[in-house]
């Protein structure tokens, strides 16, 4: 199995800061790698802190769009998206879709354009913090802002860190699964050290996995020796259902809310809160 380079760097990893407890936490979701969960974490966690009756904001920032069409949202020419917020300068606010199968569940798409987004924005002045400013203006309406991250590390994920609080990095349970996380890890500590300085770990969440394999035990322990407590205690279970949600255009707790899958994420979005809740009432 793969292993990071460098151990001795993993226990100077940030800690979760978080930020303004008046404000939105925005949590961006990132790892290099495709396939790893990474927009099927942003859709069902999004639904499932909404159903937690908790103000949340899916802001698709990878080309694919699949955020976008696994939440069902369908692009209005008569609104723009995140590539008019990002290159033409668009509001925000004007680009979010509001109640998206759930009251409390808001949406920013995305379009096939935003491809060309980090070439039209590598002249630009502070290229990096073009999304920081634009969530800045509605972040104080929402309890959380998760950005889906694309599998690079270029200047869209760069200004995913830069906008965050903190990153959740999804880890598919297979034999190459701790691959490149070295790299992503330093691009953060890039970031806290040049871009933003609050800029924490979340949380490694993995995901696909499947208890009775060898395999993901194996990851699983890999993964907690590395990242310790940062391993979020849910795991996301290898699971038909939720693979079959996205081409409904239905997160998986709206598409069978009874499905393993359901309840993973259920569960995530619940350690989440109880952590934030825990962390309030020690700061009140």
């Amino acid at each position: 199995m793969a292993k990071l380079s460098s151990r001795g760097n993993l226990t100077n990893l940030p800690e979760k800061t978080g930020g303004n407890k008046s404000l939105g936490r925005i949590i961006a979701i990132a790892n290099q790698k495709g396939g790893v969960g990474k927009t099927t974490t942003a859709v069902n966690l999004g639904a499932s802190l909404a159903i937690a009756e908790k103000r949340t904001l899916v802001v698709d920032s990878d080309p694919q769009s699949n955020a976008s069409s696994g939440l069902g949202v369908e692009l209005d020419p008569e609104k723009p998206d995140l590539y008019d917020c990002l290159v033409d300068g668009a509001s925000i606010a004007d680009a979010i879709r509001t109640s998206v199968h759930f009251p409390m569940l808001d949406m920013v798409p995305a379009r096939r354009d935003l491809a060309g987004a980090e070439l039209e924005l590598i002249d630009r002045v502070q290229r990096e913090r073009v999304l920081r400013v634009a969530l800045d203006s509605v972040r104080d309406m929402y309890d959380y802002i998760l950005i889906d991250s694309p599998p690079s590390l270029g200047l869209l994920t760069l200004n995913a860190l830069v906008a965050a609080d903190t990153v959740l990095i999804p880890i598919q349970c297979e034999f190459y699964a701790l691959e490149g996380l070295s790299q992503l890890l330093n691009t953060v500590r890039i970031v806290q050290r040049n871009m933003n300085r609050k800029l924490g770990i979340e949380g490694v969440l993995l995901t696909m996995y499947d208890s009775r394999l060898n395999l993901s035990k194996q990851v699983k322990g890999e993964a907690e020796e590395y990242f310790g407590a940062k391993v979020f205690k849910t795991w996301i279970p290898r699971n038909v259902r939720l693979a079959e949600a996205p081409s409904f255009g239905q997160p998986i707790a709206l598409y069978d809310v009874l499905s393993t899958g359901a309840r993973g994420y259920l569960s995530l979005a619940a350690e989440i809160v109880r952590k934030d809740e825990r962390k309030q009432a020690s700061v009140a």
